[in-house]
């Protein structure tokens, strides 16, 4: 698994701070271990309080999520350039 960034720590010291068990700290940043989800996560949290664990960990799965399609989408518009450079330009054929 990829190694924490300096954004999930500090998540992780968010949950910590505001009571959360250590290891379901541990579980949301191993998952949220990109600064891109941990700085989601940490945006989420700045809205409340005091949220129950089952709340933070629907929101862990609503960010994966969204992370999930955001690539499926940058890889099918990779895939769509190609095809579009291959109908322009054709098959590479030396006479």
């Amino acid at each position: 698994m990829k190694p924490r960034t300096e954004k999930s720590i500090e998540l992780y010291d968010v949950l910590l701070q505001r009571g959360y068990p250590q290891e379901f700290c541990e579980q949301i940043t191993l998952n949220l271990n990109t600064d891109w989800t941990a700085t989601r996560m940490l945006r989420y949290l700045s809205h409340y309080r005091k949220l129950h664990m089952e709340d933070v960990a629907d929101e862990m799965l609503a960010i994966l999520s969204d992370r999930d399609r955001i690539m499926q989408k940058h890889e099918l518009e990779d895939t769509n350039a190609k095809w579009n450079e291959f109908l322009i330009q054709g098959f590479d054929e030396e006479e």
